[in-house]
């Protein structure tokens, strides 16, 4: 055995038939209903709400890539976070997070409040959150790099020093932009980890898809068991595709990553850009097109980069959060968190590096009113 991960990614489902067929690919199981040898007997599979093969078999990679004891495979990467929320928190109960988030997660944020009566602080360093703890602060939600302004947050500082106020405290990462390859929260001190499949794990624009990993069998046990009540498990066929990509995401990576580094050093220094947003790490940038930059020819001048809603696949893609992501936030909350109509995010994918840079230092200069 290996504790590799690439290792451990291109083996992913490999030796899972040995038994009946040798299979070096996992099966695919499409059936929704298993067979019992004899009243009160099981194979281990019942119905599917509860478990397939096919499914068990990413679950299980899934937890050995991010260290933990057990995850879930979802339908969605808002599912997951629903997972999550709904297992952990009740009526009253208060959480912390990070102030720079997907849009999405901001949106079921304000649905928790209105329809849960939770209630949650957003901060934006250490300090807001030892600040703004509470008695009935069970959870915290970091996203780190965040979206779309790609600020870091320390988890295993923040861990640290919230677990020695609230020893009970729950931390959750929603781990999409960086992947295990890049950055492993449960080994930094988090209690669960929290993917949109649908974009790097899944890496190829193609699968619609979730993951909730977590960290000990006590969280394991509650989020199994709320899973199993919502239904909310991702098919038999997206598991597999899903089992199939992980096998290519340190490769993937490696090239989003020298992708985003070579965007993020040159595109600072084009004309026409006023300020550049990278973490340091990984496929994901964020800058701002100057005043006098017009962000509808600059969309219309590309000739690579899509002008589209997502992230983490082989195309490289361009969002404008302000009227995609985050458009359900009031323009006041966009522009406290320095989201302009004039931020442009870019998914940096895996085609030439120059060819990007031409297109978009090209689609840039053509924007200029």
């Amino acid at each position: 055995m290996t504790n590799k991960i690439d290792t451990i990614l291109a083996q992913g489902g490999n030796g899972t038939d040995d038994t009946k067929t040798g299979a070096v690919v996992s099966p695919l199981y499409f059936s929704t209903a298993y067979r019992h040898p004899g009243l009160g007997e099981s194979t281990g599979f019942d119905y599917a709400r509860l478990n397939t093969p096919t499914r068990q078999i990413l679950e299980e990679q899934l937890a050995v890539l991010e260290h933990g004891v057990q995850a879930f495979a979802t339908s969605s990467g808002m599912s997951a976070i629903d997972l999550v929320f709904s297992t952990v928190l009740e009526t009253g109960d208060h959480f912390l997070t990070s102030d720079d988030l997907y849009g999405g997660t901001y949106r079921y944020f304000d649905g928790l409040v209105t329809q849960r009566g939770v209630s949650y602080d957003a901060c934006s360093n250490l300090d807001d959150f030892l600040e703004k703890i509470q008695p009935k602060t069970k959870l915290v939600w970091l996203e780190t790099p965040s979206n779309p302004m790609m600020k870091l947050f320390d988890i295993q500082q923040i861990s640290e020093v919230l677990k020695a106020k609230s020893p009970n405290i729950i931390i959750a990462v929603d781990n999409t932009f960086l992947t295990p390859i890049f950055q492993q929260p449960l080994k930094l001190g988090a209690d669960i980890v929290v993917h949109s499949a649908t974009k790097y794990l899944g890496g190829h624009n193609d699968i619609l898809a979730g993951t909730a990993i977590a960290g000990d069998d006590e969280l394991a046990a509650r989020l199994e068991k709320a899973l199993v009540t919502s239904g909310q498990v991702l098919d038999s066929f997206s598991s597999w595709l899903l089992l199939r990509s992980l096998k290519t995401l340190h490769l993937r990576m490696t090239r989003h990553n020298e992708n985003g580094h070579y965007l993020a050093e040159k595109l600072g220094d084009v004309s026409g850009v006023s300020h550049l947003n990278y973490a340091g790490v990984g496929g994901m940038i964020s800058f701002y097109l100057e005043d006098d930059y017009d962000v509808d020819a600059f969309l219309k001048g590309l000739h690579i980069a899509s002008f589209a809603e997502s992230l983490g696949g082989p195309e490289t893609l361009i969002t404008i959060p302000a009227v995609q992501t985050h458009h359900d936030m009031s323009q006041e909350q966009r522009l406290a968190l320095g989201i302009t109509d004039q931020l442009i995010r870019v998914s940096a994918g895996l085609e030439d590096k120059e060819d990007l840079l031409h297109d978009l230092t090209q689609a840039i200069g053509g924007a200029k009113k």
